[in-house]
């Protein structure tokens, strides 16, 4: 696959992002169209949004407030990164294929106050469309880039991290550095 020219979308809006409890982030989301002006529009403001907030590796429409599966994705530069498919917005994901479970501590800007331990497989083969041109696209991924599809697909199926904790004892209060 070629790298994702995140300059096609065009400039974004920066959104805000919606928090537990609210109703749109338990709710799956809806097939759209890769190729609508409000699919480009929506990956520019994910990728918008994302780029302001420090810390975040992934973004799913419906923590724009927008029941639409998709989700937007960046884990470069992250310590825990082994593969990296770089800038990259998905429409209409699907996961072909997912191996290798591992358990590692996850947070979420949807849920600020608190990480949690979650089994996710390790290794991923995912399908999707890009926004704009509609192109179908197979990603293979592993270790963290795999960790971060894996929660952004359950963003767009109505499911948060806390939806995948073993228990209360893999919840844990988020730590915050000065």
């Amino acid at each position: 696959m070629e790298r994702f020219d995140v300059d096609q979308l065009g400039e974004g809006t920066v959104r805000p992002v919606v928090t537990a409890p609210d109703p749109v982030l338990s709710q799956p989301c809806q097939p759209v169209s890769p190729s609508s002006p409000e699919t480009v529009r929506l990956a520019a403001d994910l990728m918008a949004t994302m780029a302001v907030s420090p810390g975040c590796v992934g973004l799913a429409a419906n923590q724009l407030g927008v029941s639409a599966r998709v989700f937007s994705l960046d884990v470069t530069g992250h310590p825990k990164t082994r593969t990296l498919h770089g800038p990259l917005v998905l429409v209409n994901p699907e996961i072909i294929s997912a191996s290798r479970k591992e358990r590692a501590r996850e947070g979420c800007m949807s849920v600020p106050d608190f990480t949690g331990d979650v089994r996710r497989a390790s290794r991923l083969v995912l399908g999707g469309y890009l926004p704009g041109t509609g192109e179908p696209i197979e990603i293979e991924t592993n270790a963290f880039e795999a960790r971060a599809c894996l929660h952004e697909l359950d963003h767009i199926d109505g499911l948060l991290f806390l939806d995948r904790v073993a228990g209360a004892h893999a919840i844990h209060p988020r730590q915050t550095y000065q």
